[in-house]
Parts: structure tokens; C-alpha cells; sequence
């Protein structure tokens, strides 16, 4: 199976996407599995991973509950306020869906970028362990400090690293990201998704525009923990689905992509498939 391991759906009317404004006209209407179906089977893609885009358990709920009319949705990547009192009981009462195979708070959004650092997380990361849920780390460049203290802090949380950290690409910054990918890439509980990198470049971008830095996370992860995500419909915003599949595909020079890669990132898929 080819799995595309990041991606989204939304509908408008739910009300809980605060950052979907109409200034974001590409992305600014519903988006349904009808939708992406048709780009899946003429990119070979066999099944998806739909990622949270509202920081609700609504949403949660809501993609898990199109994985119950889609088979070929095999995992969701869901959203707990991980501060709430409630939080370990939210987590063990979504969990109960054997299609929850992670969490994602939204990081980058948040005022406060140490605020993985928190005391107040610590009981709902060690449910997360428990459960063999994946924390999915939506960072950029200037959370990555952060994040190596995180992983030193709990070695037994699995972690997988959105968009590469978003790599300030349009500026052609290298470092210090590089640097932080290899010391995080160093932990072996850690993975990294390829995926919402054309949105981080300009909008004349090349695939030689991207090839350093997929280069560099390839070489610091090893092919095993570097994992395909299309980031649809955002990629919509600076490429097209097929368009940036066949990128990713050049870019990784034909390298082979195995289900074990993705059951390794998200173990609680591996019954599912």
C-alpha cells in the first residue's frame, strides 16, 4: 500500500476553523473525500491520513467519523486540548476508535513557543504513550530548541515531525534548521513527514528549489523515517496534487515506499491494513 500521510478535509459550516478566512480564497469552501478520491487513485495512492485542521474534539470526531463511510481513510490524526483537566480522559475516549492513531496540537499557532515544555501536558503525553498514539509535532524552525528538549523529556513518546518543520525555503535558510533536524533526527522515535514544502518556497518554485532541504531530511532521518504527505488541499495554494506527488517522487529518487514505514510512525494503524 502507498499511504499519503497527511492531509484534510473540512466543511465550512461546522464553525472551527479559525484560520480558514475568505482571504484564503483556494481553500475557502468545503472539502470532502469525493474531492480527493480522484486525485488518489490517478497519483496511486492507496490510502490517507487525515490530519486535524481545527483545534476541536468536534473535528476529531468528525473525521472519524468519515472513516466509517471510507475505508480507504485508514488513520486520523486528531486534536485534545492536551492542557484540560479532561484531557486523559478525552484521549482514552477518542482512542476507543481503532482509527485514532495520533495527536496534533496546533504549535505553530500558539503565542507561547516553548509551550510543549508545560507542566500542565505532561499527564496527557504519558496517556498518549500508553495508548500508542503519535504525537504529530507541528513546528517551524524556531520551536526546534524546544523540541529537542521535548523529546529528551519523554523518550517514550512516539514523534513525527510535520512539513519538515517548515524550512524557510523562499529565503533559502539552511541553517540552523539543518543542524536541528540532524540532533533531532538522532532520536529514533522520531519521523518526519515530506510534505507542505511548496507552500514554504516561492511561487515560481522548482524541485531544485526543494532538493537541499528533502535532501538533508532524508539523509538525517534515513529513508525508513522520512514518510509522503501531500498536505491537500493547502498544496492546492502552489501546486497541484499529481504535480507535487511526482516531485516528491523525483526527489526521493525512486526510493521505495513501504507500508512498514508508516505502521512504524503510526503503530495503531497496523491492524487496519
Amino acid at each position: 500500500m502507498r499511504i499519503d500521510t497527511h492531509q484534510h478535509f473540512w466543511k465550512l459550516d461546522r464553525g472551527d476553523y479559525g484560520w480558514l478566512t475568505p482571504e484564503l480564497a483556494p481553500l475557502y469552501r468545503d472539502f470532502a473525500p469525493s474531492d480527493l478520491k480522484p486525485l488518489l487513485d490517478a497519483a496511486g495512492i492507496d490510502g490517507t491520513i487525515a490530519v486535524q485542521a481545527a483545534d476541536t474534539e468536534a473535528e476529531t470526531e468528525y473525521l472519524l467519523s468519515l472513516t466509517q463511510e471510507h475505508d480507504w481513510i485508514v488513520g486520523v490524526v486528531g486534536w485534545v486540548d492536551l492542557e484540560a483537566p479532561s484531557a486523559v480522559d478525552s484521549l482514552y475516549r477518542l482512542a476507543a476508535h481503532p482509527k485514532l492513531v495520533g495527536i496534533r496540537p496546533m504549535i505553530q499557532d500558539l503565542a507561547d513557543d516553548a509551550w510543549m515544555l508545560r507542566d500542565a501536558i505532561a499527564p496527557a503525553l504519558a496517556a498518549m504513550a500508553a495508548l500508542d498514539l503519535t504525537f504529530d509535532a507541528l513546528v517551524m524552525p524556531r520551536h526546534l530548541v524546544h523540541l529537542k528538549a521535548f523529546l529528551a523529556r519523554y523518550p517514550d513518546l512516539r514523534v513525527v515531525v510535520d512539513h519538515c518543520a517548515k524550512p524557510e525555503i523562499r529565503n533559502q535558510a539552511f541553517e540552523p534548521w539543518a543542524s536541528d533536524m540532524t540532533q533531532i533526527a538522532a532520536n529514533p522515535q522520531v519521523f518526519c513527514k515530506v510534505s507542505g514544502l511548496v507552500t514554504e518556497a516561492n511561487a515560481d518554485w522548482t524541485a531544485e528549489d526543494l532538493a537541499p532541504y528533502v535532501a538533508h531530511v532524508v539523509q538525517a532521518f534515513g529513508p525508513a523515517r522520512v514518510l509522503f504527505g501531500s498536505d491537500w488541499p493547502v498544496v492546492n495554494l502552489a501546486s497541484e496534487y499529481g504535480q507535487w506527488r511526482d516531485t516528491f517522487k523525483g526527489l526521493m529518487r525512486d526510493q521505495p515506499e513501504a507500508i512498514k514505514t508508516v505502521r512504524a510512525a503510526y503503530p495503531r494503524m497496523s491492524s487496519l491494513t
